[in-house]
């Protein structure tokens, strides 16, 4: 790895995730019912518990509203979640002045072309694999995994191991 993505990812303090592509696999189901049905990857939401573990903090922005997601940020304990965030980088501008962030200190990942003013303001962003070319484009890496298949692990567990964190994670599983 580049010296200086090290450095960026180094200063990361807080990483904010796309949900609908970054989180799913970007698939809305539609029960008979009319409810809306998503899938979670657990590896990519025990990603998340690790992160805020070893000290990360974790947003989410989301151009949708929806109660699935709702309530899956109130099970990983995300209490930084935009919903119907149309304009997304008014969200992050938000994050940035409400919990004294600097550009430097994010990490953003994303798939879509919503996600791109962010991308280019951000200290670290990242593109999952299965990302729409100009974001691939905007971003400093491009995971191996596809959004809602291991990606948002991928990124914590990269950001983790280059800051010297992970460690500290590993013995609570070491005998």
């Amino acid at each position: 790895m580049k010296e200086s993505l090290i450095n960026r990812i180094k200063r990361i303090k807080i990483i904010i995730f796309d949900i609908d592509g970054v989180m799913t696999d970007g698939k809305i189901i539609y029960s008979s019912n009319g409810e809306e049905i998503k899938e979670f990857n657990v590896r990519d939401g025990h990603g998340i518990k690790l992160a805020k573990r070893a000290g990360m903090d974790i947003a989410v922005i989301s151009g949708r509203a929806s109660k699935i997601l709702s309530a899956r940020v109130k099970e990983l304990g995300i209490d930084k979640h935009y919903q119907k965030a149309l304009r997304k980088i008014e969200a992050y501008e938000d994050i940035l002045r409400r919990y004294g962030y600097k550009d430097e200190e994010t990490a953003y990942v994303g798939d879509d072309l919503p996600d791109i003013p962010v991308m280019r303001r951000c200290g670290f962003s990242i593109a999952v694999r299965d990302a729409v070319d100009e974001v691939k484009e905007s971003a400093h890496l491009i995971t191996q995994n596809c959004g809602g298949n291991g990606a948002v692990r991928e990124v914590v567990d990269l950001i983790l191991k280059t800051q010297g964190r992970w460690s500290m994670i590993m013995e609570r599983y070491e005998a």
